[in-house]
């Protein structure tokens, strides 16, 4: 029997890592030897062909999530937002992820990146490469020094939300069915926030805006548009997914989706259930390639953070998805471009180096 393949290597839009790391159940060092549970450690990359990807830094809001799995099995259901976050607690919890990045690096699992240069060598090398990534801003000032203070040290993508409000902006809910027009969009400040990063070329994550918001990033920004961790909403109706309008746009300014591997919006039925083909995410994959082109899907698994299909399981069953992606016809040149190309391309641009 012939193993499945492990290359090209695939770099992920998302990952929550970090935010294990911050609750204690994983460590640095334990990531770097091999964890037993979780889906992300480095043995299993490199059995999976597990390049890298952004590392999430997430102030995770009280809740009791497996109440919201449950929830999210239902026919239909609409989680309402979290409340915000106080600009203390975000900047506490936000500093200890980005040590958390750094213990990474420094147990020999990740190598943190900051030019393209760098990530293109990382992809292939012994660790995995990382880009530092905040997900929802609750850490960042409206003077914006600790935007500029993270970016010293390595932050080179950053969500304005997460699915609750912030001083910039208003996330999107957890509904289905729904379409993502679900509230007011980016604040005065979150709009500064977007110019803001424009001019230190850290990248503006789409995900967890909802439409309002996403129409005011793009009238603000000069940046290629990106969503790290969506699908299609053609394909699964769920407030977390893009619209066609909304994949125009982003297709316009020659930016780019990552394919998120959560069932919930994977799933014509919105259910978070794993118990499903690999076909549904082949479904994804062409309907963005139908509007976006071949040069501007990726993938953004949200692994740690989601519950997966059942097919992949964590990084080390990622050869199941290049199997999938084989047999549904997808070429070694298409191939390469889904799996890292396009996520070079689109930081290249955003970078500008």
């Amino acid at each position: 029997m012939t193993a499945a393949p492990t290359t090209p290597p695939i770099f992920d839009g998302h990952n929550d890592l970090i935010l294990r790391l911050l609750r204690g159940a994983a460590t640095a060092e334990g990531v770097a030897a091999g964890l037993p549970d979780g889906h992300i450690d480095l043995p299993r990359a490199i059995k999976g062909g597990f390049g890298g990807g952004f590392f999430a830094i997430f102030v995770a809001s009280p809740s009791n999530r497996a109440e919201r799995q449950e929830e999210m099995t239902r026919a239909e259901y609409d989680l309402p937002l979290p409340p915000m976050i106080p600009f203390e607690e975000g900047l506490e919890t936000t500093l200890r992820g980005a040590e958390a990045l750094e213990a990474l690096e420094a147990a020999g699992a990740v190598t943190i990146c900051r030019t393209v240069a760098e990530l293109e060598t990382a992809i292939h090398g012994p660790r995995m490469a990382a880009i530092m990534h905040i997900e929802g801003a609750e850490g960042i000032d409206p003077e914006f020094e600790t935007l500029h203070q993270l970016h010293a040290r390595g932050l080179r993508s950053l969500g304005p939300v997460w699915s609750r409000p912030t001083i910039f902006g208003h996330g999107v809910p957890f509904r289905f069915p729904s379409t993502p027009d679900t509230g007011p969009g980016l604040t005065e400040d979150g709009k500064r926030l977007v110019s803001e990063c424009n001019k230190l070329g850290i990248m503006i994550d789409l995900s967890h805006l909802n439409e309002q918001g996403f129409d005011d990033v793009a009238s603000v920004s000069d940046a290629p548009l990106v969503a790290t961790h969506s699908n299609a909403w053609a394909v699964t109706p769920h407030s977390r997914n893009l619209t066609d309008r909304q994949l125009g746009i982003i297709a316009e300014s020659d930016g780019m989706v990552g394919v998120n591997f959560a069932s919930a919006f994977l799933r014509p039925d919105g259910q978070m259930d794993s118990d499903f083909s690999l076909d549904l995410m082949l479904r994804h994959i062409d309907h963005l390639i139908k509007f976006l082109g071949e040069d501007r899907v990726g993938f953004g698994s949200d692994f740690d953070g989601a519950l997966v299909p059942k097919d992949i399981r964590d990084c080390a069953g990622l050869p199941a998805l290049r199997a999938a992606m084989t047999s549904h016809g997808i070429d070694s040149a298409l191939m390469e471009k889904l799996c890292y190309g396009n996520w070079l391309r689109v930081l290249r641009r955003t970078w500008r180096d």
